[in-house]
């Protein structure tokens, strides 16, 4: 809680933008897009964020309203521009967006590897754009259909289990003194707009076109491809990851299902195992 508390006077801005994520996902668009609105001002102000980077943000935003309008072609052209939009922006290869570092080669505990961690502007506004160009996946909620939901939720345990006995992750319980910025970040920053990019957005769109089952696996092994740069294990991994949440969100159309898988997962990878791998 110290370490939060110390960071207070440089992360508020951050809290604005939260604020704004909470009100668009919970359907007050209007409030949501004045609060992002309040904190792209303030943070072009403080100098994390430069006049262009803040020009591609608005032309990204403007272009996933338009999207509605589009049919045919040009709404599948302006589809794959918004996929790149946001993959560009989640990948950080847009200029202007200062990230604030707050974790810098810290580890969970002794066994854990170090590693860096930075409170993004970049990222989260794939949020904003993906529910402008697709805001049914807010509006989707259904009786919940059991059976994909209990298969989704117990893939996460067996996914620690195949870590386990691959060596990915040692067990290692600790709860280290930056929990509280980790938690911050991971749910608003990383789990929420992940989760609204590939299952609300990617993983909605492309069941509409090609089938449950095919469009779950799709918008999973991009999830899996997404991770990358952590090498083929981490793909895999992550594949697993995003078809369990993918199942959490085609059983209950309920988009905070499976955030909430993703950050309770990425919890207990951080309390119980070694995090993010073995040091």
């Amino acid at each position: 809680m110290a370490h939060f508390i110390s960071l207070l006077p440089a992360i508020w801005p951050w809290f604005i933008l939260i604020a704004a994520q909470i009100g668009m996902v919970s359907g007050r668009q209007g409030l949501g897009l004045a609060l992002l609105a309040a904190f792209l001002g303030s943070a072009t102000v403080l100098g994390l964020l430069t006049p262009l980077a803040l020009a591609i943000t608005a032309a990204g935003l403007l272009g996933a309203v338009g999207l509605r309008r589009l049919t045919g072609v040009p709404a599948v052209f302006g589809h794959l521009v918004l996929i790149l939009w946001c993959l560009a922006l989640g990948a950080h290869l847009i200029p202007g967006f200062h990230n604030l570092l707050v974790l810098n080669q810290v580890q969970a505990g002794p066994g854990s590897a170090a590693f860096t961690m930075y409170l993004n502007l970049d990222k989260p506004m794939v949020l904003f754009a993906v529910l402008l160009a697709w805001p049914g996946m807010i509006h989707g909620a259904r009786l919940v259909r059991t059976g994909p939901l209990l298969i989704g939720l117990a893939a996460l345990p067996a996914l620690f289990a195949l870590g386990l006995s691959l060596g990915a992750v040692r067990p290692e319980i600790v709860l280290p003194a930056w929990w509280l910025i980790f938690a911050f970040s991971n749910l608003f920053l990383t789990c929420l707009t992940e989760e609204a990019f590939f299952r609300g957005y990617l993983q909605s769109v492309l069941t509409s076109k090609i089938g449950v089952a095919l469009g779950i696996a799709a918008a999973s092994l991009l999830f899996g491809l997404a991770h990358a740069g952590g090498g083929p294990a981490l793909v895999v991994f992550a594949s697993i990851l995003g078809a369990a949440c993918g199942l959490g969100y085609y059983a209950t159309g309920r988009l905070w299902v499976p955030v909430l898988m993703h950050f309770g997962f990425n919890a207990l990878h951080l309390a119980l195992f070694t995090y993010p791998g073995p040091g």
